[in-house]
């Protein structure tokens, strides 16, 4: 691979993880096209994939920094309960228990945490199926078009008002079940979950904030799945240095793209992306019958 060639890639995984394209399919079908080899491509994916999660901090950190704070406080406080029940039990006392989910940021860290754990589960059943639909073009282009079916759908959703003192735990575990589909290429992880999120009744600025918080944690598992996975290294220092440009180029562009996401949601230009994803997908499915 060229650093051209890393540098496309880079770019194209920043704007596309974070612009209901999926970024999957995209360095799927780039990868089989550049033909790069099984050790740098998922090398390649893990260090684009950390650029990604960097533009996530730059975008979120105060929110991720309050979420932390009182996670850190729920800890504390559930510390606290715990002694407090043995203090009841032993003295005969009533003494009053701390409530652990007090304010939004903590209900949301609950909600961004129930989410997670079926992402994670359906990541490590899926792990080989999904190395293995992403060495084709068929799969990915079929996952594009499965993409294009759902962001159509998701421009007639009518707008909802639920911030997450309204979300109920069982949502945000179907959230994180639909998330999970999104591990094989071609299927949007930010498009199918910001669609669910707006079928639940989320607000449309919360649904694109709470899809990009609940990214950081799927982000970073599928960046150690892949280092995890890796054979063995052979990959020379330039290779290396390649895939570091390629992730300062997602992280960057990704920052701004994320910015963009919110002002698109608002305008419910969903439809566009459709369009996109189907002749990506129809030509990605055409070429990959023609070689």
């Amino acid at each position: 691979m060229s650093l051209i060639q890393a540098l496309i890639l880079g770019v194209v995984q920043g704007i596309t993880e974070f612009l209901p394209v999926s970024s999957s399919g995209h360095l799927a079908i780039l990868q089989n096209i550049f033909k790069l080899n099984t050790n740098y491509s998922v090398f390649f994916n893990a260090m684009v994939h950390l650029g990604t999660l960097a533009a996530i901090f730059a975008a979120f950190k105060k929110d991720i920094k309050k979420i932390l704070l009182e996670a850190c406080r729920c800890v504390y406080d559930i510390r606290e309960n715990v002694k407090t029940a043995f203090y009841n039990r032993k003295e005969q006392e009533a003494k009053r228990y701390k409530i652990i989910i007090s304010n939004n940021y903590r209900k949301l860290f609950l909600l961004l945490l129930v989410s997670t754990v079926p992402t994670i589960v359906e990541g490590l059943l899926f792990q080989n199926l999904v190395a293995a639909a992403g060495s084709n073009l068929l799969a990915p282009a079929m996952g594009l078009l499965i993409t294009a079916v759902v962001l159509v759908v998701a421009d007639f959703i009518p707008a909802g008002g639920k911030i997450p003192k309204d979300v109920s735990v069982g949502t945000a575990f179907g959230i994180g079940i639909c998330q999970g589909i999104t591990v094989f290429p071609g299927i949007s992880r930010c498009g199918i979950t910001i669609a669910v999120c707006l079928m639940c009744g989320f607000n449309r600025k919360f649904s694109v904030k709470y899809t990009f918080l609940l990214a950081i944690p799927t982000i970073l598992g599928a960046a150690v799945l892949e280092l995890a996975s890796l054979p063995g290294s052979g990959i020379t220092a330039v290779e290396i240095a390649y895939c570091l440009a390629a992730a300062a180029a997602a992280g960057i562009v990704g920052y701004f793209c994320i910015k963009k996401m919110l002002s698109i949601i608002q305008k419910k230009q969903f439809r566009f992306f459709a369009v996109y994803c189907f002749i990506i997908g129809a030509a990605a499915a055409a070429y990959s019958f023609a070689v």
